[in-house]
């Protein structure tokens, strides 16, 4: 896809790399959008699967406001506490003990992720925080045809309670805020058996739906389970199927969490990096044979009421 300006709305969409991620420019999301620009901004996020918009100066209230142009919010997360009277934001701030380092699509524990999700960068270490996202449609079909027929019939437990916590906290299990947090996160556990690969409602293009929150393949051992969890995996975290973001404060990330992993780099040791998080509600995943995703744990209805 090329390069493209609308003379309407005087959009600039500039891909970044092959197969995923585009800089939006000509945008300011604090102001009145039209629905052109808005059906123009989702296209790109389709598109493209992730966007980036610089200089967007985003307060609670009309980040809120952007992102319900897109569809109705989820709470700020299923376990994890919201900031007083701001309840659809999470604030991922690594001096609350929050950090990303595992790869992931977002809340696939619960029986309805996230449809998109909409990350505003608040602090910025002065080296290191970026992050790195996946096409996990591209992943797909890189797959060899008998791992992809395979991949069409398979269904994977997905659970916030996982070995990916205790690897992200085991570096600093004597830290108290992240043990904290840590707990906070599982206080409710949540099980949900999704298609390995789900048809997406607005594109129909069919996407991997794997990440840190996997835990095992319905029907086969555990060991078996993190086989093919693992080479499955390894295909959508190929270099060819990823784009690296360097963060800027004002930074705006839009994603769809259909389509896309990602990962949070730490490296940036003490340094604060601090983002506030939306996400827009999303539907029930539907597997290649039509059968949705099922509630195993939890009850995640409070989570997506708005949607509902």
């Amino acid at each position: 896809m090329t390069d493209t300006i609308s003379s309407d709305t005087r959009i600039g969409v500039r891909r970044l790399a092959g197969h995923i991620g585009a800089e939006i420019t000509g945008v300011d999301t604090t102001a009145a959008l039209t629905d052109d620009t808005i059906a123009q901004i989702r296209q790109a996020i389709l598109d493209h699967k992730v966007v980036f918009l610089r200089d967007q100066g985003l307060d609670y209230a009309s980040q809120v406001a952007f992102a319900e142009r897109l569809g109705p919010l989820t709470l700020g997360h299923p376990t994890l506490s919201s900031p007083p009277d701001q309840p659809f934001l999470e604030e991922i701030d690594s001096r609350q003990g929050s950090r990303a380092n595992h790869w992931h699509t977002d809340v696939t524990f619960v029986d309805r992720p996230p449809a998109f999700t909409l990350l505003h960068a608040v602090v910025i270490p002065p080296v290191g925080g970026d992050t790195i996202w996946a096409n996990t449609v591209s992943a797909y079909w890189s797959l060899p045809q008998d791992l992809r027929d395979l991949a069409d019939r398979l269904r994977i437990v997905h659970t916030n309670d996982y070995d990916y916590a205790a690897v992200a906290y085991r570096a600093e299990r004597d830290d108290v805020l992240l043990q904290a947090k840590r707990d906070e996160f599982v206080s409710t556990v949540y099980e949900t058996e999704h298609p390995a690969v789900r048809v997406h409602p607005e594109t129909e293009e069919r996407s991997l739906v794997l990440g840190g929150f996997a835990r095992t393949v319905t029907g086969f051992s555990p060991q078996a389970s993190r086989d093919l969890i693992r080479i499955l995996q390894d295909y959508i975290t190929r270099p060819e199927h990823t784009v690296r973001w360097q963060w800027r404060v004002n930074d705006l990330a839009i994603w769809d969490n259909r389509a896309t992993q990602h990962y949070a780099i730490f490296d940036y040791g003490s340094e604060h990096r601090r983002g506030e998080r939306v996400t827009v509600a999303g539907p029930v995943p539907v597997g290649v044979d039509g059968r949705p995703s099922v509630a195993l744990k939890g009850e995640a209805t409070v989570y997506y009421a708005s949607a509902a």
